[in-house]
């Protein structure tokens, strides 16, 4: 480990970067992963903020930047495991109505695991490919959502390109699953994966959507190809809808 120099206040500090003492028993990629985990300074924000994990900033970046979290909003995380999603959009939305002067909103997570509970969150085992899941959702929030957001990635394979198809898939699902769940003028926010497959994403959207914008986060990691689509002013469907939601 990196040796620490005391500043004036007595308290260590690390100025080298934080090394992985051993490799026994593991891979070069998990070396990799687990040096660039120890050296992440979200991930020590994370820590020190109480947030399950560093993909808490990427949506709280997004907020700053399109404002969609108000007070009183109702909110969907999809596949919210393990958090931190949920956890920023519970203060976002005053949840928990600390904020008296605000409306109090609402945040349901679902994911197909079981997650630890969340203070101000409603958290649901389920999938949302299922039969009536958004039946149940809308009964849940009592009513359409403001925002429907997901950072869900589907397993990785190891080949690029599949895994770049499957994250499209999934948001698709996403996609879907909010038009049927969201009110008017409502917001979609999901992960995707750049690399080409995603054009028939934004052609959907745009038809949906007002606007259809696409942004890397500051906290995303520069090495990835993840970026977020926030797709805000939801149309609504219409009986004469030619995508049949």
């Amino acid at each position: 480990m990196a040796k620490q120099t005391k500043n004036s206040s007595g308290r260590g500090q690390r100025d080298l970067k934080v090394k992985v003492k051993s490799a026994r028993g593991r891979t070069v990629s998990q070396v990799k992963w687990l040096q660039r985990q120890l050296n992440d300074p979200y991930v020590k924000r994370a820590k020190a903020e109480g947030y399950r994990g560093r993909a808490a900033f990427k949506i709280l970046e997004l907020d700053e930047k399109f404002r969609f979290l108000v007070p009183g909003a109702r909110v969907v995380d999809l596949g919210c495991a393990p958090g931190g999603w949920c956890q920023v959009a519970v203060k976002r939305v005053n949840a928990l109505g600390e904020r008296r002067d605000k409306a109090i909103g609402t945040v349901l997570g679902i994911d197909l695991q079981e997650v630890e509970p969340i203070a101000g969150a409603e958290i649901h085992q389920l999938d949302f490919l299922s039969d009536d899941a958004d039946l149940k959702v809308k009964e849940w929030l009592g009513g359409p959502a403001h925002v429907v957001m997901s950072d869900m990635a589907a397993s990785s394979s190891g080949h690029k390109q599949t895994d770049h198809l499957r994250i499209v898939a999934l948001c698709e699902a996403a996609a879907f699953f909010a038009f049927d769940v969201l009110e008017p003028d409502g917001t979609f926010v999901a992960k995707v994966l750049a690399g080409g497959a995603e054009g028939e994403l934004q052609k959907l959207l745009k038809q949906r959507f007002k606007k259809v914008m696409n942004i890397k986060p500051p906290s995303s990691r520069a090495d990835s190809s993840e970026k977020f689509v926030v797709a805000t002013g939801y149309r609504g469907s219409t009986d004469d809808d030619p995508l049949g939601a």
